[in-house]
């Protein structure tokens, strides 16, 4: 029998029997035997009192915002947001056999009843299942298993090395559902699609992988992204290795890890200043018209060994595409030299939308790949129903190595008018030059003073040099 403990705040939960059983949480653990709730449970279903046992524990944990920490997901058929996962497989001795931490999202491109083609990204849907992940066996490797919903499906496969000390991340398979109206709209061809991908990431036993890097798997109609990768499969004695193999881009590309940074660094060497680069207007559509308006300039700023340099986006050379979703929006550039340039819009309080992720992946001069994924951001934040305007120069960090320089900005990424036209925006505090008004008024203020008394004390001295001493 499985069993699945959730650490929720205020409550443990359990599910046993296909039940869900949940009672007030206390300072005691939660133990590994059945519980009380569960025994409630039994007698509910009337069982017999025959003893359940556990057997494999999957404990998932994710912080989805940074500061507030890491909450604790244990469960079997558990719910759990779908790009920021931590994952801890126990065996029936509850000892770790297979822990793995990694976010990722996926692009899908599908053709519609009209011969068009639309792009769907998914990177949070809800909700999501672990059904098949196992710690391995005689016959069988460790693998992961994710069902997003009822339509899509990701799983992992590890094999060991025969005659090794060592194992591979052996292959990856992802399937999608295009009859699921809900996520493919108008879709021509309906059915399940499936993709392998065939890696065979060679590790060496009781040592934890590591890829900060993002990488991309692009098959067909489906690009495939994962970054901030953490996998030990096989773990000896229940314990993870704190002894790390870097994948082969960790080793040479420029990439860091996605964090947040509230001034931009200053590089070592400055870059040749660049002309303002040009006005670009973007747009996405849907069956209902369109959904999504950009207007900007585009600026993007990169520093490699200590040596930055300057890229203006041309938009006649730039293409672009997106899709549009009740909570989340999409705008993706691409051209010769940028793989990918994505902008990723989603609601908050379902009454605001911000910038809330970017991802690049693009060419250097020196032929490198430059990657680099946050989707911890949060600018350009507006009403819905509103656009949001920035005039002046406003640079979007992505991290210490890529940010963003942008001019002439104006989005609107949900809730575009039926004429596809910007509604009111709301404009940056950068822009906000009602200040100028009082500081006018002010210096012409005090210069007319300081004139009516320089004028005073001249008109005195003039009038006492007509008159001499008797």
């Amino acid at each position: 029998m499985t069993r699945a403990e959730a650490a929720t705040p205020g409550f443990c939960s359990v599910v046993v029997g296909g039940h869900w059983c949940s009672r007030p949480r206390s300072s005691k653990p939660f133990p590994w035997r059945c519980c009380s709730c569960c025994h409630r449970c039994r007698r509910r279903r009337r069982r017999r009192r025959r003893p359940l046992f556990c057997g494999i524990m999957v404990c998932f944990r994710f912080s989805p915002v940074p500061g507030l920490g890491l909450v604790l997901f244990c469960l079997a058929l558990g719910v759990v947001r779908s790009y920021a996962l931590e994952l801890n497989l126990t065996d029936s001795g509850k000892a770790t056999c297979l822990y793995a931490k990694w976010h990722m999202n996926f692009t899908i491109k599908y053709e519609t009843t009209n011969k068009t083609y639309k792009t769907v990204t998914i990177s949070d849907l809800d909700p999501v299942t672990y059904n098949g992940s196992m710690c391995g066996d005689d016959r069988n490797g460790p693998k992961i298993a994710v069902q997003f919903g009822s339509s899509i499906s990701w799983m992992v496969n590890f094999t060991m090395v025969s005659s090794s000390s060592s194992y591979s991340i052996d292959s990856i398979s992802f399937s999608y559902n295009t009859s699921n109206r809900t996520t493919f709209p108008d879709a021509e061809d309906k059915g399940i699609v499936t993709v392998y991908e065939h890696l065979a990431i060679k590790i060496p036993l009781n040592v934890i992988f590591r890829c900060n890097s993002l990488l991309n798997l692009e098959n067909n109609n489906l690009v495939q992204r994962y970054w901030d990768v953490l996998v030990q499969a096989f773990v000896q004695n229940g314990t993870v290795s704190t002894e790390e193999h870097l994948c082969d881009e960790d080793k040479t590309s420029t990439t860091v890890t996605p964090i947040i940074h509230t001034t931009v660094p200053s590089p070592t060497t400055k870059p040749t200043p660049v002309e303002k680069p040009e006005i670009g207007n973007y747009s996405v559509n849907n069956t209902n018209g369109t959904c999504l308006l950009a207007t900007m300039r585009l600026q993007l700023n990169i520093t490699q060994d200590k040596v930055a340099s300057v890229i203006n986006i041309k938009p006649n050379s730039t293409g672009f595409t997106g899709s549009c979703h009740p909570h989340t929006a999409l705008l993706r550039l691409n051209s010769s030299t940028i793989k990918y340039l994505d902008f990723v819009f989603a609601v908050k309080n379902e009454n605001r939308f911000y910038l809330k992720e970017v991802n690049v992946s693009m060419y250097l001069a020196n032929g490198s790949v430059f990657s680099i994924a946050n989707d911890n951001l949060s600018y350009w934040d507006a009403p819905l129903g509103s656009s949001y305007m920035c005039n002046k120069e406003q640079t979007i960090s992505v991290s210490g190595a890529f940010q963003i320089n942008t001019f002439d900005l104006r989005v609107q990424p949900f809730n575009v008018t039926a004429a596809g036209k910007y509604s009111t925006a709301q404009e940056c505090s950068l822009d906000d030059d009602t200040i100028l008004i009082p500081i006018i008024v002010g210096a012409g203020l005090s210069g007319l003073i300081i004139v009516i008394v320089i004028a005073y004390l001249i008109g005195r001295r003039k009038s006492y040099a007509g008159y001499q001493t008797l």
